[in-house]
């Protein structure tokens, strides 16, 4: 995975789940703002007073089903005497952790019908790259540079279990955003944060310059936080995390109904933890 904070509001992109911009972990394999590290840096973080980002101690069912899972094939290559792996045309098929976003639909938003479009394999490479090499992109996401670098960061989401899914982001038809949608609780970043299981997260980039600063990122943000809350059920809360010192992007969040729990010291970045509950989503 790999971090960054665009804002899209202010034409700043932010790598976690922000708006006009971006805000994203990669994939789990790889580190990024929200990925592997050590833990907390030397403080601990201010929770802040809310009740509500109570540490949550047991481990999601589906964390515990892929242990489970692991330590089985472990077993089975033990016992066929040859200790390989079982080959591609037999793999087992993954778990879908998300949902099926595939599946999700369009919504209609107050800047036009929007829906999420997992990326199809090779084809929606180089309009990630391009957009990656944006400055104002780049300097959250960190890929620019090398095409490589950026479809190497898409391809080990696609080639990964499930938890983290990117996704191209089609307004009245046509992509104009990446995204990545991650189970936050099956990801690194969870070591940062008093995670719950099924929290969702999410990372945004707006592709095009002319898209940005015009109000489309908090539009775009609410409409999908509020779509994973619809289609995933036993997901309770949204989380974002954009650099602090993204004023902008961190406003973008304010703006579509998320709000400020705490200053979380990520490996790469000082976050600002954005949350957006299923009980105030209607007050927000």
């Amino acid at each position: 995975m790999s971090p960054t904070d665009a804002s899209a509001e202010a034409g700043t992109t932010a790598r976690t789940t922000d708006v006009g911009t971006c805000s994203a972990p990669g994939s789990a394999d790889r580190p990024t703002d929200l990925d592997a590290g050590p833990g907390r840096s030397g403080r601990d973080p201010e929770w802040g007073t809310d009740s509500e980002d109570t540490l949550e101690l047991r481990l999601p069912d589906e964390f515990l089903a892929l242990i489970a899972d692991e330590t089985s094939d472990s077993n089975e290559e033990l016992s066929d005497g040859h200790g390989t792996a079982e080959p591609d045309s037999v793999a087992r098929p993954r778990d879908d952790l998300l949902d099926r976003i595939a599946d999700w639909g369009p919504v209609t938003t107050s800047v036009g019908v929007f829906q999420l479009c997992p990326v199809d394999g090779e084809g929606d490479l180089p309009l990630i790259s391009r957009w990656m090499n944006d400055p104002a992109v780049a300097a959250f996401w960190g890929l620019s540079g090398s095409r490589n670098m950026a479809e190497d960061h898409v391809l080990a989401q696609l080639a990964g279990d499930g938890r983290s899914v990117p996704c191209l982001g089609a307004l009245d038809g046509t992509p104009m955003s990446y995204w990545e949608i991650y189970r936050a609780d099956l990801d690194p970043l969870a070591r940062h944060y008093p995670a719950r299981p099924h929290d969702t997260g999410l990372h945004l980039l707006i592709g095009a310059a002319t898209d940005r600063a015009r109000g489309l990122g908090s539009a775009l943000l609410r409409a999908v936080a509020d779509l994973t809350l619809d289609k995933r059920p036993a997901c309770a809360r949204v989380i974002a995390e954009p650099d602090i010192r993204n004023t902008p992007s961190v406003s973008a969040f304010l703006s579509a109904g998320f709000r400020f729990s705490a200053e979380v010291d990520l490996p790469d970045k000082r976050a600002a933890l954005m949350v957006r509950d299923r009980s105030l989503r209607d007050l927000l």
